[in-house]
């Protein structure tokens, strides 16, 4: 859809700056039109910006070929100069979008043959008009909630998957199929998900509207965890007797595992599991010792990962209400 709206946009922008210049009987009208497609930017942000260093370059490139023509005439010899000049102070100033858009203008003062204020009024306005038609375009961008909701319930939903299946392996060292795969559906869903939340935060002008990128920073912090979880539970070789409870434990975090969950009862849950942990007696075999201790440290990982959620929840869900 993106693919079909992007073109109709900046063919809009154009057209109606043309327009525009059209009826305000203006020089060169359809630089107008040139100027609104190159103003048209893939952000509202990027839009404004760009807008705002092509004026400054504007300015500057005036106050250039007014002197050029001035000294020179109204010559392509003095367009060389101003050329010259200009493009060394654009890269300068890193004004390189403004190169081409703002030369375009310059050049018409030399069919003009004159740099009075009703020659600088046309070009001034061009620029205005080309340039608000681009910003216009833009402001029409509507963010893709729809699309970036969809793919944090992917996420969430394969997360879910995760623990589940985790769950499942702690008590079957022959579990089928555990291979660690579903870290690369994750890893997609949450890099698409991290770069339309990126593209709308950027087409919004409120600096508050951050929540879709932190959902997903969150999301990405607790996969990284998940993925440490999963490299302990590849190294158990008994089922211990304390298995079933942390197994019980990643089973209900599944189940719970939902977006306006505050998580605090899991995590009070989990303090108390491991104390219960500490308080069973050691067993004298090495390798049931030694898983046990491997599910200690998934506990361990798995209180990191809910307080992940907690602190998110203080954080952008509390402070909206």
């Amino acid at each position: 859809m993106n693919r079909i709206i992007t073109p109709i946009k900046i063919i809009a922008a154009a057209i109606f700056a043309i327009v525009v210049s059209i009826l305000l009987k203006l020089e060169f009208s359809i630089s107008a039109g040139i100027v609104a497609i190159l103003s048209v930017q893939p952000t509202k942000k990027e839009t404004l910006s760009t807008a705002l260093s092509r004026f400054q370059a504007f300015v500057v490139a005036l106050a250039i070929s007014f002197t050029c023509y001035k000294f020179l005439g109204f010559t392509v010899y003095a367009f060389f100069v101003y050329l010259t000049l200009f493009i060394f102070i654009c890269h300068h100033f890193k004004w390189n979008s403004a190169m081409a858009m703002d030369s375009v203008l310059i050049s018409h003062f030399i069919s003009l043959k004159n740099f009075g204020f009703a020659e600088l009024k046309n070009e001034l306005l061009l620029f205005i008009i080309g340039v608000g038609f681009g910003i216009l375009a833009n402001i029409f961008l509507h963010k893709k909630a729809d699309k970036i909701e969809r793919l944090k319930n992917i996420a969430d939903q394969q997360i879910k998957e995760i623990l589940n299946r985790m769950s499942m392996r702690i008590m079957d060292l022959d579990f089928s199929g555990y291979t660690g795969e579903c870290f690369i559906k994750l890893d997609k869903a949450i890099t698409d998900a991290r770069i339309f939340a990126r593209e709308n935060a950027n087409n919004q002008f409120r600096k508050a509207d951050v929540y879709d990128e932190k959902y997903i920073e969150m999301r990405e912090a607790q996969k990284e965890i998940l993925r440490e979880i999963y490299r302990c539970i590849i190294e158990l070789k008994t089922v211990p007797s304390t298995a079933s409870k942390v197994s019980e434990f990643f089973k209900k975090v599944s189940l719970e595992y939902e977006r306006n969950n505050d998580v605090h009862s899991l995590i009070q849950e989990l303090s108390e599991l491991q104390e219960e942990m500490k308080r069973i007696k050691l067993p004298e075999d090495r390798d049931e010792f030694e898983d046990r201790a491997i599910l200690f440290i998934m506990l361990k990982r798995m209180k990191e990962f809910l307080m992940l959620k907690r602190n998110f929840h203080l954080q952008y869900i509390n402070s909206k209400c």
